[in-house]
């Protein structure tokens, strides 16, 4: 025994090693600027000057009495993080493609830099196609900085500042990088893109329903409710640090539903898993709200029910019912100017029927909140005299006929449908009109019998019309009985508790083409229920991280509106649609989608052709938007005799000047030079991926349709496709990625370890720091100082080339300003002749500002005079902020006679003392702005007095913010942050045209199209697969691209660490039925393709997958193990190389109330679903293509 044994007295090293390896010179608290909502405080261990690890901090405040606390929160990800600071994928130097150089260099000899890049792009060609096939050289910070503002001054000279644009998404995981980039956008007047609209993160219905763009329940919340549904929200896989509160709700008896086709990781955690085929979940909300309406409203009353509804929805508003030879057919809201009523807005004041007062305009309607006279609350009083009033839900009491309406149904086949709604004669002057309200109109939608001897109403639950239970189980293959127990548990439970009932929902079913009908089919059924608004209970959307909660002082910086004002914004998805040339190849015929009832010859069959519609009545914007110089158009005006606004409508209607998306392919016309940072656009959201490399950059594609007939384009000139269209792609960031493989320039970005920032989520309610625990490596930067560098080389250039220059801006018609009040009742068309050119109301707001080009980096670097001037706000809500700019001073110092903000810390103390969200002085003027539109005293809810959060006192601990009625919610100690809750409890309207939660959409292209209510329609049939042959080795199926497990989109993917957790590479998840039909097994490679292009990956098998589908987790990247496509010769591709972009023309809608743009809150989405692909294994792998020639992407 003695002989297993040796004592050695000398030192063990390898011991020493150990004893060291946790040891630390330094702690720092940071966070990871990556967009999974998290938004975790982390301690971060530096050791030697070297960061070593990281561990979660677990002190965040505690949540309300009797809540689970937030700590410790965190995932595998981000412990693996300090990984990227010493890996071989960190971006060291500053970068450009040989060719691109070496043509720069040798034009810079005999010329200045600007007109040395004016040279260059006339050879443009040598280096965009060599963009994806690597020759990148090392550069200095100062050439790279020489070359980029070249390019910017010189196509602002040639084609205006709107040719500059810029793409960075969700501010609020490190807000003041975010806005490095768009403040110096902005102060040139470049155009920034939107995010969330194009990730598909927006849901469209919030905007439709609440006015709102999305406001949620912190997780703490799900606590408190006693029925969780989880549809199509995978929280234990994709809400890693809040999945606790899932499983702790249960362990207190709360019951929960996971809705997903595949068996995913939350249906381990369910009671009960409801499985819909792919696309079908508004089948199934439309037969649940059947359910409830009928065992609830019809068969017996809820009085809770009832007078939630009755106050906080429009199902009292009376709707005008329209002739339609011998029947009717739903109109648009009646308004208290049909009535005969003359004064200012009345147009925009819907009405109910109260059997004591007959037909009145409650208080809180759109029209009241611009009036200014105390009306814009949700009080139950007619707004004329003040009396209470008590609305009437139904009108078959009081009904003079059964009226006949009809009702579009998209089933296989389109269809109408009659069905008996009770109905009232009213008399307006000489004309006679039926009424009804939107809750007897919605029970015969969705087929309720309500004992009016109607043949096309649904009996029992087993009867097939639609809305049954056994009608959606013929679409969705759920069980009736399923459907039924649910929703009657989901409403009982709701009744008992009054709100209880909550629905996570998320990018499962968001990213649908039709996904307004699933999501307002499910909003239907929590409004029916009494559930918005109530802790506990409500809709919560979860996907992007979307919540800058100090909003109003972050995109005062952001947008350097302190400086000009309006800023140039775009909505992405029809920015790339045109631009990448999508609209080529497009299949989605407007013809297909509309109602077989609609007025069809108001439509063209393009989709493009509605969006330049569109952005002529002044709904979307456009980028750029006209094809001439906006610089230029101020001294074409003046050389006119004419004012701006005249020259403009005048040249447009003579058709001298044409918005730009009527001539894409015009050289006037298209995006010249593009940042992107904090982004892996190309490797993440570039939907229709392979249309991206080919036309905007000009690079070797995976592109396999061919062009399609454009005849049907009538608002658009049709040329021959430009390939190529950006002259400049500059890129940063702290990793190589898929975007910087095909960028111009790619620079290296600081690290989230490496700088200081700001973040928050819509999952808690704190604000916390990224700190810098070691300076930027190499010779990266951080954001702001890149940016920074940029804005100074900028000045230093355009002090001969640009000087001061007015700027002529156009503008949609914004949502929370006057201008959403545009046109009240009908959609006319100035081009048609049918009304006047009217800018702000008919056509763009058009705008003039004087650029001062010489000082954009003064003015990058100091606060501007418009903040003490005009004032700061955010969704409608505006203070002044002098005392606090005084405070600021103080502590930022002066910058040439203004307040500094040369440092990003300086913005973090900036965005934080100008904002009621962390700041309490503001917070009470922001609530006085709002108290005198509701003409109520909100003061129960104000925060505390002197509250007023520095940086330092983030990185001590994450603060709480307060109470700001910017949001919908309110922090308290009571309970947990609920959206809508002051909608609710405050009696603050919706920001929406009845000021109501917005069953019915009255526009009359939402009627044109079958969506005035939630309706079920068949996913769109796109026919990506049509053209190919199929055979015994190859099979279809339904493509989905959920968010994956082992990594953040792309972030963390590349780490060998989460390589080794999954599979080290691309794979795709297959059912293991498909895969033996054609003859895959586990782990080999495969081939996925459609009419988009190809992906090789290797394929899992699963028997949690349903046959019919094939699962490509998103943002896989295509950086690692990606064999060469036999198809295509290329590298296998991305998720997106599957996809195109669809643009659906109810989201082009503006100008109406909460139907109107503002960025990142209404617009053409990004969707991503719809697709088929042809599966069939790989024949042979091919890694090189030495045989071939040629360079590889």
């Amino acid at each position: 025994m003695d002989d297993w044994i040796e004592e050695k007295k000398d030192s063990c090293l390898s011991e020493g090693g150990y004893r060291k390896r946790f040891s630390y010179d330094k702690v720092v608290r940071s966070t990871h600027g990556v967009n999974c909502t998290g938004s975790c405080s982390w301690q971060i261990f530096v050791k030697e000057g070297i960061i070593t690890y990281e561990i979660q901090k677990n002190d965040y405040p505690s949540t309300q009495d009797g809540l689970p606390e937030y700590e410790p929160r965190g995932c595998p990800c981000g412990a693996s993080y300090s990984w990227y600071e010493y890996s071989p994928h960190r971006i060291k130097y500053p970068m450009i493609r040989r060719p691109l150089y070496e043509l720069y260099k040798e034009k810079r000899k005999d010329l200045d830099p600007v007109n040395a890049w004016g040279e260059v792009v006339k050879s443009s060609s040598l280096y965009k196609k060599k963009r994806g096939c690597g020759s990148f050289i090392r550069i200095s910070f100062d050439e790279a900085a020489e070359i980029i503002a070249a390019a910017n001054i010189y196509t602002i000279k040639k084609y205006g500042p709107d040719r500059v644009v810029g793409f960075s998404p969700i501010p609020a995981k490190s807000m003041v990088s975010y806005a490095s980039g768009t403040r110096y956008l902005s102060l040139i007047g470049g155009a920034i893109l939107s995010f969330y609209d194009w990730y598909c993160d927006l849901p469209p219905s919030s905007p439709q329903m609440f006015g709102d763009q999305t406001d949620v329940p912190e997780s703490a919340d799900w606590y408190n409710s006693t029925y969780l549904v989880l549809w199509g929200s995978n929280v234990p896989q994709t809400r890693r640090p809040d999945a606790h509160f899932f499983t702790e709700t249960r362990y207190k008896g709360t019951k929960t539903v996971v809705i997903s086709p595949d068996f995913n990781e939350a249906c381990k955690f369910a009671d009960v898993w409801l499985n819909p085929k792919p696309g079908t979940d508004a089948a199934l909300g439309m037969a649940m709200g059947h359910v409830v309406l009928k065992e609830f409203f019809i068969n017996r009353r809820s009085d809770y029910f009832e007078s939630y509804c009755k106050q906080f929805s429009d199902m009292p508003c009376l709707v005008i019912l329209e002739k339609n030879g011998n029947f009717f057919q739903p109109g648009r809201f009646l308004r208290l100017s049909d009535l005969g009523s003359e004064e200012k807005f009345d147009e925009w004041k819907t009405v109910v029927f109260d059997k004591e007062i007959g037909i009145c305009a409650p208080n809180g309607s759109i029209g009241f909140r611009y009036q200014d006279n105390g009306k814009w609350n949700l009080e139950p009083k007619d707004s004329a005299t003040g009396k209470e009033i008590n609305s009437e839900l139904s009108l078959i009491d009081f009904r003079d006929i059964d009226a006949k309406v009809l009702y579009p149904y998209f089933g296989e086949t389109k269809e109408v449908i009659a069905r008996k709604v009770p109905a009232k004669k009213i008399t307006v002057g000489s004309k006679d009109l039926y009424v009804s309200t939107v809750f007897d109109l919605l029970v015969a939608h969705y087929g309720v019998d309500r004992g009016l001897d109607d043949e096309n109403v649904a009996k029992n639950y087993s009867d097939l019309n639609c809305y049954t239970p056994a009608w959606q189980e013929k679409i969705t293959g759920i069980k009736k009985e399923s459907v039924i127990k649910i929703a009657r548990e989901f409403a009982e439970n709701a009744l008992l508790t009054k709100g209880k009932s909550m629905i996570i929902i998320g990018a499962g079913v968001n990213h649908y083409y039709y996904t307004d009908t699933i999501y307002r089919a499910a909003i239907n059924l929590l409004t029916m229920c009494g559930c918005i608004g109530q802790s506990g209970g409500g809709w919560a959307h979860y996907v992007g991280q979307e919540k800058v909660r100090p909003l109003a002082g972050w995109s005062t910086f952001a947008f350097a509106i302190d400086w000009y004002r309006p800023p140039r914004h775009v909505n992405s998805t029809s920015f790339f649609y045109v631009h990448t040339d999508q609209y080529r190849y497009e299949t989605l015929k407007v013809d297909d989608l509309l109602s077989p009832i609609a007025k069809k010859d108001l439509y063209s069959s393009h989709p493009l052709d509605l969006n330049v519609k569109s952005i002529r009545l002044g709904w979307l914007p456009a980028a750029p938007y006209l094809n001439v110089n906006p610089l230029d158009m101020s001294d074409l005006a003046k050389a006119k005799e004419m004012n701006i606004s005249e020259y403009i409508t005048d040249e447009i209607k003579k058709e001298n000047i044409l918005f730009s998306y009527q001539d894409p392919e015009d050289e006037k016309n298209y995006p010249r030079n593009m940042f992107v940072w904090r982004s892996n656009i190309m490797g993440a959201s570039s939907k229709g991926h392979e249309y991206f490399i080919k036309y905007l950059l000009g690079a070797k594609s995976g592109l396999i349709e061919e062009e399609l007939d454009l005849s049907d384009l009538k608002e658009v000139k049709v040329r021959e496709p430009v390939i190529g269209k950006l002259d400049l792609l500059v890129t940063m960031d702290f990793r190589m990625s898929t975007t910087c493989l095909f960028s111009d320039i790619v620079l290296p970005s600081a690290t989230w370890y490496e700088k200081e920032d700001i973040s928050t989520t819509d999952m808690h309610p704190f604000i916390h720091p990224f700190s810098q625990a070691v300076d930027p490596l190499w010779e990266s930067k951080t954001d702001y100082e890149i940016f920074k560098a940029i804005a100074k080389k900028f000045s230093e250039l355009a002090k001969d080339n640009l000087g001061k220059r007015i700027d002529t801006v156009l503008s949609p018609l914004l949502h929370d300003t006057p201008s959403e009040l545009g046109q009240p009742t009908e959609v006319r068309d100035w081009k048609l002749g049918e009304c006047d050119i009217l800018p702000g109301k008919t056509f763009p707001a058009i705008t003039q500002v004087e650029r001062d080009y010489p000082n954009v980096y003064k003015q990058y670097t100091s606060i501007g005079p418009l903040v003490e001037k005009l004032g700061i706000g955010a969704k409608g809500v505006s203070w002044f902020c002098n005392e606090e700019l005084n405070d600021l001073k103080s502590i930022n110092s002066e910058n040439n006679g203004s307040i500094d903000i040369s440092s990003a810390r300086s913005v973090c103390e900036a965005i934080m003392l100008l904002s009621p969200e962390t700041n309490s002085s503001i917070s009470f003027k922001a609530w006085e702005n709002i108290s005198k539109k509701t003409g109520r005293d909100h003061s129960k809810i104000l925060p505390p007095k002197s509250y007023s959060l520095r940086f330092r006192d983030l990185q001590i601990q994450p603060r709480r913010t307060i109470t700001s009625p910017c949001w919908s919610g309110i922090e308290s100690k009571e309970i947990p942050y609920s959206a809508n809750y002051l909608n609710v409890h405050e009696l603050i309207p919706w920001r929406t045209l009845s000021g109501r939660i917005e069953i019915y959409q009255d526009h009359s292209w939402m009627r044109d199209f079958g969506e005035n209510f939630a309706i079920y329609k068949a996913p769109v049939n796109i026919f990506s697969t049509d053209k190919f042959k199929l055979d015994e080795k190859t099979i279809t199926l339904k493509f989905c691209t959920a968010h994956q497990k082992f990594g953040i989109h792309t972030t963390f993917i590349d780490l060998q660490i989460m390589q080794n957790l999954s599979r080290g590479g691309p794979h795709v998840w297959l059912s293991e039925a498909d895969a033996k039909s054609i003859g895959v097994e586990d782990n080999d490679w495969v081939t996925l393709y459609n009419r988009n292009g190809t992906v090789i990956a290797r394929a899992v098998l699963s028997q949690r997958i349903p046959s019919g589908m094939v699962i490509m987790y998103h943002a896989q990247d295509k950086i690692i193990n990606n064999p060469i496509s036999e198809r295509t010769s290329v590298r296998g591709g991305v998720h997106n190389s599957l996809t195109k972009i669809l643009l659906n023309p109810l989201h082009m809608i503006g100008g109406y109330a909460q139907l109107s743009y503002f960025f990142n809150y209404y617009g053409t989405i990004g969707s991503n679903r719809d697709d088929f692909v042809i599966v069939r294994k790989l024949n042979k792998v091919i890694w090189t293509q030495k045989e071939r020639g040629g360079d590889i992407l």
